[in-house]
């Protein structure tokens, strides 16, 4: 299966830079891991958020798009599960 290129939108850069390093450190590689598979187990449409997925890491949230035809994955958002769906 072909590789999916992680990009990262500018918010969500700011999200991670602002986690505690702990959680970066988890994060990071789960995020690499959507590479490989965009659809890993647990991950979940968001209903209401168009084609928005999401991972848990923790406590904490992934969301992302997922563009088969540029094969990318877009990371939209990174946040604690009390603030990221606001």
């Amino acid at each position: 299966m072909p590789r999916y290129r992680v990009e990262f939108k500018p918010a969500a850069q700011r999200d991670l830079r602002s986690l505690p390093a702990e959680i970066t450190d988890r994060v990071i590689p789960e995020t690499n891991a959507l590479a490989d598979n965009p659809f890993p187990p647990g991950a979940k449409k968001l209903k209401g958020w168009g084609d928005v997925w999401r991972i848990r890491v923790g406590n904490y949230r992934v969301l992302y798009k997922i563009h088969p035809q540029e094969m990318l994955v877009l990371i939209v958002r990174i946040g604690h599960r009390r603030d990221i769906y606001r």
